[in-house]
Formats: C-alpha cells, sequence, structure tokens
C-alpha cells in the first residue's frame, strides 16, 4: 500500500477521535473557567449560570417544544433531569475543595460501577479490583486526610452516584428522541436548581461583568462538547469512543494544572491511572449482551 492510501485510511479515523479530544478539552477547560469564578459567583452561583444558559443554548439548537413524550416516558425524564440538576450541582461543590482531575476521577467511578455492575467474567473482576484500587488512593483515608477535603471527595462521589442515575434514566428517557432529550433534561435540572443556585451564589452574580464569562462557560462545558461528541460518535465504534473518553480524568488533571495551576501527588497519578485504565479495559473486553447498556451510553460525556 502506497503512503497516500495509507493517510487516505487513517484521515477518517484521526479526524473524529481528534474532535472528540477537542470536546473533552473544551469540557474540562469550562470546568476550570468556572472554577476560577468561584470567589465571585461561588460554586453554587456558577452552576446557575452554567445551567440556564447551557439551557438557553441546547433549546436553541433542538428546539425541544416540538418533542412528544409518551406517559411511561415522563417519570424518567424527570429522574434523567434531576440527576443532570444534582450531578452539575455536586461537582462544582467539590471542586471548591478538590483537584479537578481528582473530581472527575471520583466521579468517574459512577458510569464505571454501572458499566461493571452484574460482571460475571474473572476479566471483569479484574477491572473492578483495578478501579477500587484507584478510589482507595483518591478517598481521603489514612495518610491521605491531609491531601484530600474529605467532603470534596463526597460530593465528587455523590456526582458519580448521580451521573449513573443520569445514564439509566436517560436510556429509557431517550429511547425516542435521543440527544434533543438531554435538552429537556437541563430544562427540568434548571427549573430546580438555577433558582437555588441564586439563592445561595456571591453577590458578584449579579454585576454584569460576569456574563461574558458566564456564557463561555457554558459554551465550553454545554454546546460545543456536545456537539463534537455528536460527530465522533457517528464517525467511530463504540469500543474506541468509550475508550477515549476513559482519557477525560486525566484530561482533567492537565487542565487543572494548565489553567489552575493545580499539582497531583504521584499516588494520585497512580490512583488516576488505575481508574482509566479499569474504564478502558472495561469498555474493550466487554461482552454486549440484550437490553444492557452500550459501550457509547456508558462511557459518553455527560453535561458537567
Amino acid at each position: 500500500m502506497s503512503a497516500s492510501s495509507a493517510s487516505k485510511n487513517l484521515t477518517p479515523v484521526l479526524l473524529p477521535i481528534t474532535v472528540l479530544l477537542i470536546a473533552m478539552l473544551s469540557l474540562q477547560g469550562g470546568a476550570s473557567l468556572a472554577k476560577t469564578l468561584f470567589p465571585s459567583v461561588g460554586a453554587t452561583g456558577i452552576t446557575a449560570l452554567r445551567l440556564g444558559f447551557g439551557t438557553l443554548i441546547l433549546c436553541v439548537i433542538f428546539k425541544p417544544w416540538r418533542l412528544r413524550f409518551s406517559r411511561e416516558q415522563r417519570k424518567p425524564l424527570l429522574m434523567y433531569g434531576l440527576a443532570l440538576g444534582a450531578m452539575n450541582f455536586l461537582f462544582y461543590l467539590a471542586i471548591r475543595t478538590v483537584p479537578l482531575g481528582v473530581a472527575v476521577g471520583l466521579e468517574f467511578t459512577g458510569p464505571l460501577a454501572l458499566a461493571l455492575f452484574g460482571s460475571r467474567r474473572l476479566l471483569d473482576f479484574v477491572w473492578v479490583l483495578l478501579a477500587v484500587i484507584g478510589l482507595g488512593f483518591l478517598l481521603p483515608l489514612g495518610a491521605g486526610m491531609a491531601t484530600i477535603d474529605p467532603l470534596g471527595a463526597a460530593l465528587a462521589v455523590g456526582a458519580g452516584a448521580c451521573w449513573a442515575i443520569y445514564i439509566l434514566a436517560g436510556q429509557r428517557a431517550g429511547a425516542e428522541h435521543g440527544p434533543a432529550t438531554v435538552a429537556i433534561g437541563s430544562l427540568i435540572a434548571s427549573v430546580i436548581f438555577v433558582p437555588l443556585g441564586l439563592t445561595f451564589a456571591e453577590s458578584g452574580i449579579w454585576h454584569w461583568s460576569i456574563l461574558p464569562m458566564a456564557l463561555l462557560v457554558a459554551l465550553l462545558s454545554s454546546a460545543i462538547p456536545y456537539s463534537l461528541e455528536m460527530i465522533a460518535l457517528t464517525r467511530l465504534p463504540a469500543r474506541i469512543f468509550g475508550t477515549l473518553m476513559s482519557l477525560e480524568p486525566a484530561m482533567a488533571a492537565f487542565s487543572g494544572m494548565l489553567f489552575l495551576g493545580e499539582t497531583l501527588t504521584l499516588t494520585q497519578w497512580l490512583a488516576l491511572l488505575a481508574i482509566i485504565s479499569a474504564s478502558a479495559g472495561s469498555t474493550l473486553t466487554m461482552k454486549p449482551k440484550k437490553n444492557q447498556l452500550s459501550e457509547v451510553e456508558i462511557n459518553t460525556g455527560t453535561p458537567k
């Protein structure tokens, strides 16, 4: 095969991979930018702004008023929206005191646990053990109490549990309307968590100068990554997509280092590597079953 032919065959794969990596960088860059606004608007305030503006953007893109949901879909849709809002709320509260990479690593255990739930093969238990080891080093136990805030870690794990609920409820709620369902879910989340976030926000949230930054957070955390992920989803095999999404905790750690000056200990880096390896390994070795969540549904990026 000539060099030109090999290049042509490689390009269709490299493009969606590059797009997906940019989406992850955008998502974690948005989280880093949001954290820089905490002193002015507070964690709850940036949650309100991110959800509010993100919902407006998603509604413009997907026009959710055109959608119709059956009675059976309404309860999962409500759970989906509540989980989405709670996931955002808890995650931003967590990164007040926990490095971004550690928070995402702890949060990532939610969908990872869901992916491994009901595992029966020996290899599956290897991934479970690897994830538990990584989680054990990230949680503030023993000597780790001095480096990681226990409350922040608990909030990140709570966000991960909401992520798992988000996946389960979203599968049922979005069965008919697909990605457009996220606009309705975000709207439900905004009805509850925007007023809650504004109530406990810092006074700086009411300054007009904060609006451009809030819009940028919403774009980086919602519109840009969701759009890019959909491009990658339609062009990559599920296993490759899921494996690449496993890099998200590392992306978060690098984003925290670049934009926030956060540094992780060697132990924390090894813990993140264990969680990433467990997620990637479980995706690559998973055997699809009927009525089981697909790898894409388990590993797709979510509105953090």
